[in-house]
């Protein structure tokens, strides 16, 4: 009988690495519901009192091999979340001693994640599939080079895991706070915000309980059942404009979106994050349809309730502005200075314009009159 198996007159045991971020006091309260007893190994340089208090904790250094292993000395575990620490080291570590595999890597295992602009197509495919080709663990960024060789170390060691891709992490104590550069406008009275592109780029983002939600799902599956490499993330992905248009609304705070090629709006790339304006698309209807998940909180209620949150609890330094220096009286330069020049290519604009209009019999306003199901409209 396998450990995932046993008897209930027996209780479980869970090991979690971390457990004190954004994500992890979310997994340890499951993991308690679901009746197993919690070990959880982390520094004890903080502690987060959102934690059940009855669980146990295992101070060492996840980043300390041998630390760890006089720590665990001889225990073995029923399941073993793996959130924190170096991947590459703690899953050979633990082989033979878990069940049940569970780990946290990153997005930027998919190929391209790094440099959209660069592949052959000139963007990621969209969605982005666990199935897609992977980042080289060899070649580019050494960051990535280590999330690949982690992926490789967890599947070698632990054939059977359960391995998540994480991508940038929202809620209450989020370590990037990218929310935080539209709830500080807010709270600065700032109306007028830049979108880069009109604000269309998709960049997939978790609330912190959804992806311990999907952690969850892992734990449930019986004997290992549909084991390996999964995306996480909100079941839906918002655009930059919808992202910025919910935490607007649950302040009260109504922005006025400038639309500004992207070339010209550099002011404004703390808000998407990344560089460019390419979209990282990577859903999870994977875990959706092999695991059962479905979002713990909506978007638009996690979204919400991060805001509130970070109202209520602004950053304690500048280290979450991302490289945003909240420079209105240099944006509103440059809003007047683009504003103008858009104005003055309307003539022209207007001048060349097509000779009829595209019409798409499902907009409204849309008549088809006498002219049947004909699209293209001409004056």
């Amino acid at each position: 009988m396998s450990r995932n198996d046993r008897t209930t007159d027996i209780q479980r045991t869970a090991l979690v690495v971390g457990g004190t971020g954004p994500s992890g006091p979310h997994v340890i309260r499951g993991l308690v519901e679901r009746g197993y007893r919690v070990s959880m190994m982390h520094t004890g340089r903080h502690e987060e009192p959102s934690n059940p208090a009855d669980i146990e904790h295992i101070h060492t250094d996840p980043f300390d091999r041998e630390r760890v292993l006089e720590a665990l000395g001889d225990r073995e575990f029923d399941v073993a979340v793996v959130m924190y620490g170096r991947l590459r080291d703690l899953a050979p570590l633990l082989k033979g001693r878990v069940g049940r595999f569970v780990s946290v890597g990153g997005f930027p295992a998919h190929k391209g994640f790094g440099d959209p602009g660069g592949q052959p197509t000139g963007g990621l495919k969209v969605p982005g599939r666990e199935s897609g080709e992977r980042s080289s663990a060899t070649e580019g960024n050494r960051k990535i080079q280590h999330i690949v060789r982690s992926e490789d170390a967890v599947f070698a060691a632990h054939p059977e895991a359960f391995h998540f891709r994480f991508p940038v992490i929202y809620g209450p104590r989020q370590l990037m706070a990218r929310e935080w550069l539209l709830v500080r406008r807010v709270l600065d009275g700032r109306k007028r915000l830049i979108l880069p592109d009109g604000g269309a780029t998709l960049l997939t983002i978790a609330y912190s309980g959804n992806a311990a939600e999907a952690l969850l799902c892992a734990v449930d599956q019986p004997d290992n059942a549909n084991h390996g490499v999964y995306n996480v993330c909100d079941e839906w992905t918002p655009t930059l404009r919808q992202w910025a248009t919910i935490v607007g609304e649950a302040l009260d705070h109504e922005f006025e979106f400038i639309d500004m090629p992207a070339d010209l709006s550099h002011v404004s790339r703390p808000l998407l994050s990344m560089n460019d304006t390419h979209h990282r698309l990577f859903p999870m209807d994977k875990a959706i349809h092999r695991l059962g998940y479905r979002d713990a909180v909506p978007v638009e209620q996690a979204l919400a309730e991060t805001a509130r949150w970070l109202l209520h609890n602004p950053p304690a330094d500048d280290s979450v502005d991302m490289g945003d220096r909240f420079d209105y009286a240099g944006e509103d330069a440059l809003i007047d200075a683009w504003l103008q020049a858009r104005a003055s290519l309307a003539p022209l604009a207007a001048a060349i314009e097509a000779e009829g209009v595209l019409g798409v019999r499902y907009a409204p306003g849309f008549d088809e009159g006498a002219e049947g199901w004909a699209l293209l409209r001409r004056s």
